[in-house]
């Protein structure tokens, strides 16, 4: 299937990323599609070997690809150091949409003392609170609630049904996908002779520029200071961020990621999917820790960080448990015959 966008040629393409071509720099695409599936109008890119049979036979108008694969492009190419960062920015010019919205709706329900920046659309049933200020062309799809005090800058999108909490403040070219809830209350709370008091969360959270938070994703504000997502900073879905947490610039974590509160993330960090975080932890800057990893103490250094036992299949997985459990037993035998040399 052919994803259909604006008509280009090659060489506009090849300025936006200011690469090479080989082939004919006329030759004009109208969609985006993947190597298997392209078709004379399309353009495709090649970046992961494991796609090589495809790169082979493909019938893409253009493929973006690195020179070392040039040998096996049958088409016309666009020549990058990093194909797949270079077909992120063809693909995100070639799909902008160039047409202004100056809409709001008539459901929508918005208080007196709200500030509206110029070329912003409102959606259907958009709620926003009293003292919010919303910033030049955001656009807030059907369903949003934004409460009191709000700030939302420059250029930000926030799709259907996202709940922004009040004192919240969103930066420039944010984009915040459906269902994501900023601000709601930390999970703070004191026992009492065997029963729960909550404690009020007093923060706030803050957003910074160019942030992108997945669908379903939880940000709790701060207890008392606040969460804080630096700029640059990519959350996909179902991330569940806890009060007091503060995120580096330029980190990207994957879905289903728990950061327990006041932990601090370091700057440009990935975090695979699934992995868990305990409170008052500090991770460095640049530190990769692969999915469903627990993390126990503070990482104080860069580098790759793992835990957890890959799948393996069933009767394998129970032989290695049962020898996992007896490797105390083990190291004391091996303590004992060491001690009798």
């Amino acid at each position: 299937m052919s994803i259909s966008t604006r008509q280009a040629s090659i060489k506009e393409l090849a300025n936006i990323v200011e690469a090479t071509i080989q082939g004919d720099p006329e030759t004009y695409i109208s969609g985006i599609a993947t190597l298997q599936l392209a078709g004379q109008n399309d353009l495709s890119f090649f970046s992961n070997r494991k796609y090589h049979k495809f790169l082979l036979n493909t019938k893409a108008a253009i493929v973006i690809l690195h020179p070392d694969d040039l040998e096996n492009c049958p088409t016309n190419a666009i020549l990058s150091d990093d194909p797949y960062l270079a077909y992120a920015r063809i693909a995100a010019w070639l799909t902008k949409s160039n047409t202004e919205q100056n809409e709001i709706a008539s459901t929508a329900v918005i208080e007196d003392n709200v500030v509206i920046g110029k070329n912003t659309s409102i959606g259907a049933n958009v709620v926003i609170g009293s003292g919010c200020q919303i910033g030049d062309n955001v656009t807030l799809h059907a369903g949003c609630v934004i409460a009191d005090d709000v700030k939302i800058a420059d250029n930000t999108i926030m799709y259907s049904n996202v709940s922004i909490y009040s004192n919240v403040s969103i930066g420039q070219h944010c984009i915040i996908h459906s269902g994501a809830v900023i601000g709601s209350d930390g999970f703070g709370i004191a026992n009492e002779k065997g029963r729960w008091f909550k404690v009020p969360q007093l923060g706030r959270v803050i957003v910074g520029d160019n942030v992108e938070i997945g669908a379903n994703t939880t940000i709790d504000r701060g207890a008392i200071e606040d969460t804080i997502i630096e700029n640059g900073v990519k959350l996909d879905n179902l991330i569940q961020i806890a009060h007091n947490v503060h995120i580096g610039e330029n980190t990207a974590i994957a879905g289903c990621v728990g950061i327990a509160g006041s932990s601090t993330i370091g700057k440009s960090c990935a975090i695979g999917g699934g992995a868990g975080i305990l409170g008052h932890l500090s991770i460095a800057d640049h530190v990769h820790i692969t999915a469903t990893s627990l993390v126990t103490k503070s990482i104080t250094e860069a580098g790759v960080y793992s835990s957890g036992t890959p799948l393996q299949e069933n009767g394998q997985w129970h032989k290695n448990f049962v020898r996992f459990k007896q490797l105390d037993k083990m190291a004391r035998r091996l303590s004992e015959l060491e001690k009798k040399k």
